[in-house]
């Protein structure tokens, strides 16, 4: 286990710095494509047609659902990918007292450790139901907030040609495209967005790449 989290850690070390010298977002067209919920049972293939194209992403993970696949966790850094922190059981964070806030973050943050031997630096609260008091929480567990400029609701739409069409109208410069892994139409429509958005121009970055090297600050939301 931990041969592997060293192994998927140095591999992740190798891909982020290169998308970063090649990839200037303050020159080019770039677009922030994240994935949450996962990794699910799609997320492989995802992971896959992602590669194929050389696009890179941003996850937002569960860590209940990265505890049963801790594999998928390792090889989403591997591939350099970025991570992010989606809590523990896919709660509603504003409902819950100072406490359980502060379990759902850091018992991720654990479960993602373990997997992939990262801790996260950066969290995207379920639903994206948030307030000030959350954001500060999520300061103390040491996260930074990340929401976005555009949803595609795949969750409700779950037909690829409407999937392509919401990502292709909301993607702008310096965008950030809300979607799920754990979408099975999601995944599919995947190749014809990734070579549309190429098409028009548009660098796959992750997040961090996406802030031209600024340090995601603990207690800051972004974009």
């Amino acid at each position: 286990m931990v041969i592997h989290a060293l192994l998927a850690v140095t591999l992740a070390m190798t891909s982020l710095p290169a998308q970063a010298k090649t990839v200037d977002c303050a020159r080019v067209k770039c677009l922030a494509l994240t994935f949450d919920d996962g990794p699910g049972v799609t997320t492989p293939t995802l992971l896959k047609t992602l590669d194929k194209a050389g696009a890179k992403a941003t996850f937002f993970l569960v860590g209940k659902q990265v505890e049963l696949r801790q594999k998928v966790a390792r090889q989403a850094l591997a591939q350099g990918h970025a991570i992010g922190n989606h809590t523990y059981s896919h709660a509603s964070l504003t409902p819950l007292p100072d406490g359980q806030i502060l379990d759902e973050l850091k018992t991720t943050q654990s479960a993602i450790q373990q997997a992939t031997g990262l801790r996260p630096k950066m969290f995207r609260p379920p639903y994206g139901d948030t307030d000030d008091r959350v954001l500060g929480l999520a300061g103390e567990a040491g996260l930074a907030q990340v929401m976005w400029t555009g949803t595609t609701l795949d969750w409700q739409l779950r037909d690829t040609k409407k999937i392509k069409a919401a990502v292709l109208r909301l993607a702008k410069r310096n965008g950030v495209i809300l979607m799920h892994d754990t979408v099975p139409a999601t995944v599919k429509a995947m190749p014809e967005i990734l070579k549309e958005l190429k098409k028009r121009g548009y660098h796959l970055v992750t997040v961090p790449t996406l802030l031209r090297g600024k340090r995601l600050q603990a207690g800051v939301s972004y974009p």
